[in-house]
């Protein structure tokens, strides 16, 4: 029986794979590795020995890299991806090769928009990529190592020619698969201060029916066809969840990591159902849209346990909206704003800067909107052109990605501008960024409702890290 070990590999200091735009946080967000998860999982259930490994969460070097290998002396390897990382995870190939006689599987985003480029870069470290939804793909070419030509969904390297094999449809049948692999991982090792303590995600669709340009996860992992896992398989995962960690009851939340939670109203609404026949009594909170708003659906998803909408209103700006193909208005996200309230439901809201058609005037516009809405919390983000987005092929045609050299994509571990358009320069992307963090958090009404809001103790836990991490990130600037 093989031994496969799949690690979240070392980078820089609180590096988050596996949000949609790979970096450090400004808030020090620390996601599990879902998809490790379930692909780790999966082997297990066909009777592999599969360790996961989150080296990241560890806060481990990799020195401690090259002790693991030597220890496990594993017979696969399988090391994620992502374009701000890439060199660095190819260092970490070359690291498993040195150390033993592993064959090296990578996976994720960068490796799947690029798997030539990346096989060729690896010059031999990466025997293995894998494109898109990987789950199947890394138990398929471990069982067939010897014969990688029947494995949908990969590229490899054969007799000194790169061979890339049929695409892997996506999985259909979700219910199929495993929960995540959590009991190899402490869950309460993860943070976001958005989000209550502790908080394990459950992603109970894959895929996302809008085009928005800029969107990496549906672009090139996950396709752009919603599909679904039944109600009941979805609360059956909140139940060993909580057996796994029942720390989550104790003032913690769930969160519904699929692209959009509420863009199938009668499934959501029988989520929310299943929910309250089981009489759990838990704190959740979803991914939605602005073109989604529904006082029906909102209520429901409050009687169940539901605190917060993530939203991306992205700008305040229709020109740049319509751009980005984001299919919303500015007047449907205030009625977004009065139907949520009206539900008793937070909102946090996500905008980005820098996307087409965007202007020293349009940014402030931007701000201005967010600060209008009443939200809960904000983020605000720089835009960041993917490989494998239809973002990225537009900036590279246009002139206005400033390299392609791929750590140019952080900056000592933060998100960094690599785009600039005539008249906005990436350092006043990155100003406005900054502005509008500065503008929303450092209200004194903001400031008075977050020392007064505190629901407990791990609430207050969160708060004290969240906005510590927050500081210090804006005190370097």
């Amino acid at each position: 029986m093989p031994k496969i070990l799949l690690i979240n590999e070392p980078f820089v200091k609180d590096f988050c794979r596996t949000q949609r735009w790979a970096a450090r946080t400004r808030g020090r967000v620390l996601r599990a590795p879902d998809w490790l998860a379930y692909s780790a999982t999966v082997l297990e259930k066909a009777g592999h020995k599969a360790i996961l490994l989150d080296m990241v969460a560890k806060g481990q070097t990799k020195d401690d890299l090259r002790l693991i290998i030597r220890k496990e002396n594993p017979d696969f390897v399988v090391l994620d991806s992502t374009t701000p990382s890439i060199y660095s995870d190819i260092e970490c190939a070359r690291i498993v090769k040195e150390e033993s006689g592993a064959k090296v599987i990578m996976v994720g985003p960068h490796v799947s928009s690029l798997p030539e480029e990346t096989l060729i870069l690896a010059k031999g470290a990466v025997d293995i990529a894998c494109i898109g939804e990987y789950d199947y793909s890394v138990r398929d070419a471990v069982e067939n190592f010897n014969d990688l030509a029947s494995v949908k969904g990969i590229a490899y390297y054969k007799d000194g020619q790169i061979m890339v094999n049929a695409a892997r449809p996506y999985i259909e049948n979700l219910d199929g698969l495993p929960f995540p692999a959590w009991h190899q991982l402490d869950l309460m090792k993860y943070f976001d201060g958005g989000k209550l303590y502790p908080y394990i995600d459950i992603i109970s669709g894959r895929g996302c029916p809008n085009r928005c340009i800029f969107c990496l996860w549906p672009q090139v992992m996950h396709g752009m066809r919603y599909r679904l896992r039944s109600p009941k398989n979805v609360v059956d995962e909140i139940e060993y969840d909580i057996k796994l960690c029942p720390q989550v009851l104790k003032g913690g939340e769930f969160f519904f990591e699929d692209d959009t939670f509420t863009v199938d109203k009668e499934r959501a609404i029988e989520i929310c159902r299943e929910i309250k026949r089981r009489n759990l009594k838990i704190t959740f909170s979803v991914n939605a849209r602005v073109d989604t708003a529904d006082i029906g659906l909102f209520k429901i998803m409050k009687g169940s346990g539901c605190r917060e909408l993530l939203v991306g209103f992205e700008s305040g700006n229709q020109d740049v909206l319509n751009k980005m193909n984001k299919n919303i208005t500015l007047e449907g996200s205030r009625r977004f704003m009065r139907l949520a309230r009206e539900a008793g439901l937070e909102v946090h809201g996500c905008f980005v800067f820098g996307l087409p058609g965007e202007t020293e005037e349009t940014a402030k516009e931007t701000i201005d909107f967010a600060l209008s809405l009443g939200l809960t919390t904000v983020q605000f983000s720089g835009a960041v052109p993917f490989p494998g987005t239809r973002f990225f092929d537009l900036c590279k045609d246009q002139g206005w990605l400033k390299s392609e050299k791929w750590s140019d994509w952080l900056d000592t571990g933060e998100q960094a501008g690599v785009i600039e358009y005539p008249g906005l320069s990436l350092q006043r992307i990155n100003y406005f960024v900054d502005l509008g963090l500065k503008r929303f958090y450092f209200r004194p009404s903001y400031m008075m409702k977050f020392l007064f809001s505190t629901r407990s103790m791990s609430d207050l836990y969160r708060k004290i890290r969240g906005a510590s991490n927050f500081i210090s990130y804006l005190l370097k600037k």
